[in-house]
């Protein structure tokens, strides 16, 4: 059967003009046979080289379409890799952008209540100062006043209970809600007395100065506490304001750091997410072209084999016609 078919292709092809190179032999003399079976052996000689040269083209096309699919799958395996790498560096960005996000707020937040902590830590102190200062003011006055009133007495009672003095001190007493009540009541007495009273007191007998010194130590002791305590109040106001202000300081600096980072990471993701899209598109670009490549070189490598095939079956027939030829 590929006998048949190959001389059939052979006799289309070829076979007119070796019969009328033929006759042209027999009309000078030569032997037709011969000269037949020499011009299919050229024929065969001929099918054969071109059958090479076809093999040496295809050979360099399908080393052609064996590295460009082994480069470009290679390439598409690397993309994939690095677009799932790409991915991943996207998302641990994305991370840590918000986790700088919350930071950031969490220190402005902190900054805003250390600067409202020494706002109210100063009101408070402005106004235990002016607590003090008035305290101060009236406990210095009183002290004063029975300090006079001491000196007075020591001296003499003469004119005395009609000074200004006398009537801070009277009005001393009679605030002073912490004196016995006994005493209370004999300052009053003496305060409140006569001229006739007051000459006959005797400065010896010192019940009326003793009470008043009492009282001023009192009042001194206290003043002496109000004043420790203002000390006291002063000294922790003032460690308070060097712990807030280095602590705004620190978080001032925290904040400039973490907004620098946040932008930064902004333009990281960015620059990736952009980079990624380049890459898919070059993936997609070299998957379309592989499968381009392979359609291209299957199609060749179809085509190969079917001159392979015809090919082959001409030189059977080249072949077997020769030697029909030849037995005769």
């Amino acid at each position: 059967m590929k006998f048949a078919r190959g001389l059939a292709l052979l006799c289309a092809a070829s076979l007119p003009d070796a019969l009328e190179a033929a006759v042209a032999t027999s009309e000078a003399g030569m032997n037709p046979i011969r000269k037949v079976v020499t011009l299919l052996q050229d024929m065969q000689k001929k099918v054969t080289e071109e059958g090479e040269k076809d093999k040496e083209l295809y050979e360099k096309f399908e080393c052609y379409c064996k590295s460009g699919t082994s480069d470009l799958t290679a390439s598409i395996s690397s993309a994939e890799t690095a677009g799932v790498e790409t991915s991943a560096d996207v998302k641990t960005a994305k991370e840590k952008k918000t986790l700088t996000e919350e930071e950031l707020k969490t220190a402005q937040d902190d900054r805003v209540a250390a600067k409202a902590a020494i706002e109210e830590a100063t009101a408070l102190r402005e106004k235990e100062a002016a607590t003090y200062s008035a305290e101060e003011s009236e406990y210095k006055t009183n002290i004063a006043a029975i300090t006079k009133a001491v000196a007075a007495l020591e001296k003499g009672m003469t004119g005395f209970l009609q000074t200004h003095t006398a009537s801070v001190v009277r009005k001393i007493v009679t605030d002073n809600k912490d004196m016995d009540e006994s005493e209370r009541e004999l300052l009053l007495s003496f305060l409140s007395s006569d001229e006739q009273s007051q000459s006959q007191y005797s400065p010896q007998s010192g019940e009326v100065v003793g009470i008043l010194k009492q009282l001023k130590d009192e009042m001194s002791k206290t003043l002496a506490d109000l004043t420790g305590e203002e000390d006291s109040s002063i000294k922790n106001y003032d460690a308070l304001m060097e712990a807030k202000k280095k602590e705004i300081a620190a978080l001032s600096a925290a904040i400039e750091t973490k907004l620098a980072k946040v932008g930064e990471l902004g333009v990281t993701i960015a620059n990736l997410e952009n980079e990624a899209g380049d890459a898919a598109a070059s993936l997609a670009a070299d998957q379309e072209y592989l499968a381009e490549l392979e359609k291209s070189c299957g199609t060749k490598a179809s085509e190969w084999e079917e001159r392979q095939k015809l090919r082959a079956e001409e030189l059977v027939a080249l072949s077997e016609t020769i030697k029909v030829l030849n037995d005769d």
